[in-house]
C-alpha cells in the first residue's frame, strides 16, 4: 500500500502547468482511446471466449477434444510479439501484400485498398485474441458445473435448446463471465508495448513519455492515479456485478445433453473455433518458428543469454517470495481467530490490479527518496554513499513483481487449503503436536500440489513482465522481454527469435499443467 500511497500524494501535488498543457493537447485523446480500446477488447474477448465456450460444453463441434485445450494457449504469446508477427505479415512490405501484388498486377498501394493493422481497431483485435482464453477458461468452467436439472427443466417448460441456452445457461454464468470480463479489461489497461508498437497512444504510453519525456515524475504520477481510478471502478463495477448472485443446489447434475450441429452449423462453429486457435497462437508461433530457423545463429544464441539468466533470477526469487508470503497470508487467514484475517491477503491481492507502468511509478516515487536519504546519511558519518541501493538495482523489480503476481500465488494457494478439511486443523493438536510441526508435516504437504502450482504461475508471469522491468531496470540490465521489445522496437524480432520462442514454451508449461489436472479431476 506505500508505494501507492506516495504515488497518489506525488500526484496531487504535480505541478498544474504541465497537466494543463498536456490536457488542453493531448491527454483527452489519451483517455479516449485507453477507454475505447479497453471496450473493443472486452467485447472482442467475451463473443470470442463465451461462444467458444459454449460450443465446446454445449454441442459436438468437431476436434472438440483438441480445442478444448487448444483454445487456451494463446495465454502463451505475449501481445506484443502477435502484434509484430501480424505486423510484418500484413505490412505493405509483408508476404500478403507482395503476394497480391504479384497475382492481380497491382503496382502500388493506389491501385488497391489493404486494411491497416497499426490502428485502434487492430491493437484490439490483437489484444483480444491473447486475452480471450481467459473468458473461454471461466466461462467453460461455469458452463460445465452448472446444473442441467435446470436445462432440461427449461426444455419441459417450452424453451427450444438455443432459448434455453440464451436464458438460463448464459444469466448464470454471467458472474464468471463478469469476473473473465474484469480479468481482461485490467490486462487491456496495463498493456504497453502493443499500443506503443502501433503509435496508439494510451495513458501507459502518456506515463512513460511523461516521465522520460518530460523527466517530470509528479505529473506521471497524477496520470497513474487516473488510471487507478479506472483500475478502481473496474473492480467496483465486477463486485456489484457478482452481488447478491445465488448459489447452485449442492446435488448438481453434471451430465450434459448435447446439441447435434447440422453441416452447415459444424463448418461454421468448427471454423470459427479452429480460427481462434490458429490466428491465436499456430501462425504466430509457427512465424516465430519460421524466423528462428531462418535467421538465428549460434552468436544471437549466446547472444540472449545473459538476459535469459537475469529474467530466471528475478522470476525466481518473485516467485519464490510470492509464494511463501501467500503461505503466509492463507495460513494465517484459516488458523487465526483475529476479525482482521482476511484483510493481509486482500490488500496484497490488490496488486495485480496495478498496471506495471503504474507500479514502476509508485516503486521509484517510494524508493528513490530513500536511496537519496540513505546516500546522504553516508555523507554525513564520512563513508562513500552506497549508491542506488533500492530504486537503481533489482531489488525494486523482485519487489514489483512480487506486488504484481502475489494475487496470483494468494487464489492458487487459497484454493488448495480450501480443499484441506477443517478437521485436519484441529486432530494434530488433540494429539499434543504443536503449530509449528503441524503446518509442516500436515499442511505443507498436502499443500505440495498449490505451492507448485502457485511459483509455476508467478514465475511465468514474471518471465513475460515487460512494462515495470522496462522502467525500473538497472542500467545495462537486460530480460529476455526488454531485449526482444527493443528488437521489435528495431524491427529486428528475428535476432531474438530463441528468445521468443523460449518465453512461449514457458508459458505453455501451466497452461498444459492446468488443463491436464483438470481433465483428470473431472475424470
Amino acid at each position: 500500500m506505500l508505494p501507492l500511497l506516495v504515488l497518489i500524494s506525488e500526484g496531487i501535488s504535480a505541478s498544474t502547468d504541465l497537466f494543463s498543457h498536456l490536457w488542453q493537447t493531448v491527454l483527452p485523446d489519451y483517455i479516449s482511446n485507453t477507454l475505447l480500446l479497453g471496450t473493443f477488447v472486452v467485447l472482442l474477448s467475451v463473443c470470442f471466449g463465451v461462444i467458444s465456450a459454449a460450443l465446446i460444453v454445449h454441442s459436438n463441434v468437431a476436434g472438440k477434444a483438441i480445442l478444448r485445450w487448444l483454445l487456451m494457449l494463446p495465454l502463451a504469446m505475449p501481445a506484443y510479439l502477435v502484434a509484430y508477427l501480424y505486423t510484418d505479415l500484413f505490412d505493405y512490405a509483408g508476404p500478403v501484400q507482395r503476394t497480391l501484388r504479384l497475382w492481380f498486377n497491382w503496382q502500388n498501394f493506389n491501385d488497391y485498398w489493404f486494411f491497416d493493422i497499426r490502428t485502434l481497431g487492430g491493437a484490439s483485435i490483437i489484444i483480444a485474441l491473447v486475452l480471450f482464453p481467459y473468458v473461454y477458461m471461466l466461462a467453460r468452467t461455469a458452463f460445465e458445473l452448472q446444473d442441467q436439472n435446470l436445462l432440461k427443466a427449461s426444455r419441459l417448460l417450452g424453451l427450444s435448446a438455443k432459448q434455453s441456452f440464451f436464458k438460463v445457461a448464459l444469466p448464470l454464468a454471467r458472474p464468471a463471465i463478469a469476473v473473465a470480463a474484469s480479468l481482461v479489461l485490467m490486462e487491456t489497461l496495463a498493456d504497453f508495448a502493443t499500443v506503443q508498437y502501433f503509435a496508439v497512444n494510451t495513458l501507459t504510453t502518456a506515463i512513460y513519455d511523461t516521465w522520460l519525456g518530460y523527466s517530470d515524475l509528479a505529473t506521471a504520477n497524477a496520470l497513474a492515479s487516473i488510471l487507478m481510478l479506472f483500475i478502481l471502478f473496474t473492480i467496483v463495477a465486477e463486485q456489484r456485478a457478482r452481488a447478491g448472485q445465488a448459489h447452485q443446489s449442492n446435488r448438481i447434475n453434471k451430465i450434459h445433453q448435447i446439441i447435434i450441429l447440422s453441416n452447415t452449423a459444424q463448418i461454421f462453429a468448427s471454423g470459427f473455433c479452429w480460427l481462434l486457435a490458429i490466428t491465436g497462437f499456430i501462425l504466430p508461433f509457427i512465424l516465430l518458428l519460421l524466423m528462428a530457423w531462418e535467421y538465428s545463429t549460434i552468436e544471437q544464441f549466446f547472444a540472449l543469454i545473459p538476459s535469459a539468466t537475469n529474467s530466471i533470477n528475478v522470476a525466481f526469487w518473485a516467485a519464490s517470495l510470492s509464494v511463501v508470503f501467500a503461505l503466509l497470508f492463507t495460513l494465517f487467514k484459516r488458523l487465526s481467530t483475529d476479525k482482521w484475517r482476511y484483510l493481509p491477503m486482500q490488500i496484497s491481492g490488490f496488486g495485480y490490479a496495478i498496471p506495471g507502468t503504474v507500479l514502476a511509478m509508485a516503486m521509484m516515487s517510494t524508493f528513490a527518496p530513500i536511496d537519496y536519504m540513505i546516500n546522504d546519511i553516508a555523507k554525513f558519518f564520512n563513508y562513500s554513499p552506497p549508491g542506488l541501493i533500492l530504486s537503481g538495482s533489482i531489488f525494486a523489480i523482485i519487489f514489483a513483481y512480487t506486488v504484481r503476481f502475489a494475487a496470483i500465488a494468494n487464489g492458487t494457494i487459497d484454493s488448495g487449503i480450501k480443499q484441506i478439511p477443517r478437521s485436519i486443523d484441529f486432530a494434530p493438536a488433540s494429539l499434543g503436536v504443536n503449530l509449528s510441526t503441524m503446518l509442516t508435516k500436515v499442511h505443507l504437504p498436502l499443500l505440495k500440489p498449490s505451492i507448485w502450482v502457485a511459483w509455476l504461475l508467478v514465475f511465468v508471469e514474471a518471465m513475460k513482465e515487460l512494462p515495470a522491468v522496462l522502467l525500473l531496470r538497472p542500467f545495462n540490465f537486460e530480460t529476455l522481454s526488454t531485449k526482444i521489445y527493443q528488437l521489435i522496437s528495431d524491427e529486428m524480432l528475428e535476432q531474438g527469435a530463441l528468445g521468443a520462442i523460449f518465453i512461449v514454451l514457458l508459458g505453455l508449461l501451466p497452461i498444459i499443467w492446468l488443463n491436464r489436472n483438470k481433465d483428470n479431476t473431472s475424470q
